[in-house]
Parts: C-alpha cells; sequence; structure tokens
C-alpha cells in the first residue's frame, strides 16, 4: 500500500509528464504544419535530406526535446509505483492533448470525441481511486 505523501508525488509526476508530452505533441503538430517542413515533404519526400531538413526545424526539436523531458519525468515515476498503477494516468494525454488542439490549432470537437473524451477521464477516475 502506498502512503500518503508518495501518492500526492507520484499523481504530480504524472501529471507533470503527461502535460509535457501533450505540449510535445502540439510543437511536433505545428512543426510539421510549418512551411518549411511542408515544402521538404513536397520536394524532397523520404530522402536524407528532406528528413534532415524536418528533423532540424526548431518547433520539431522543440516536441522532441519536450518528449525526452516527459520520459525523464516518466522514469522518476515509474521508480515510484507499479507500472499497472501509472500507466493508466496516460490516458489523459489524450484529453489535453485533444484540449490544445482545439485552443491552438482550433480541430473540431464532434459528440463522440466529447464522449469519448470523458469516457477516458472517467475510467482515470475509476482507476485512481481503486490504488
Amino acid at each position: 500500500m502506498l502512503n500518503l505523501s508518495l501518492v500526492k508525488n507520484v499523481y504530480a509526476l504524472i501529471l507533470i509528464s503527461v502535460t509535457i508530452s501533450a505540449f510535445a505533441q502540439i510543437a511536433l503538430k505545428a512543426g510539421m504544419d510549418s512551411p518549411s517542413v511542408q515544402r521538404e515533404i513536397a520536394e524532397g519526400g523520404a530522402r536524407v535530406s528532406a528528413l534532415l531538413g524536418i528533423a532540424l526545424n526548431p518547433l520539431i526539436l522543440l516536441g522532441l526535446f519536450l518528449y525526452f523531458s516527459s520520459a525523464a519525468v516518466w522514469l522518476m515515476v515509474l521508480s515510484k509505483v507499479q507500472v499497472s498503477f501509472a500507466y493508466p494516468f496516460v490516458a489523459l494525454g489524450f484529453v489535453l492533448t485533444a484540449v490544445l488542439g482545439r485552443l491552438v490549432f482550433n480541430d473540431t470537437f464532434s459528440a463522440a470525441k466529447v464522449i469519448g473524451t470523458l469516457l477516458i477521464m472517467s475510467g482515470v477516475v475509476v482507476m485512481a481511486r481503486g490504488a
């Protein structure tokens, strides 16, 4: 059984990791939508020079850095709790990424997306209470 202070600390680390990961998705999407990357895709396809041009885009680099940072925090989480406890919280990333996609890119939110998001959130709450 986990003590209360450890649980609070783990929840904070989980939320930090998931949040950083969601922002990584947004940075990667913004990078892939940038004119320079779109030009590389249109002109170069899968050539090494095109892939290098994409990989060196500042937003792509930021997204990759954020993913690395998220993984580093996640490793701290895994050092403290069982993976079966921690991993379901990754689903919060789907929710946060969808909300950020709406705010940053004006992504659409259909009824199915809203219902799915609510189901994900419900599942995380049920799982967290069972800890």
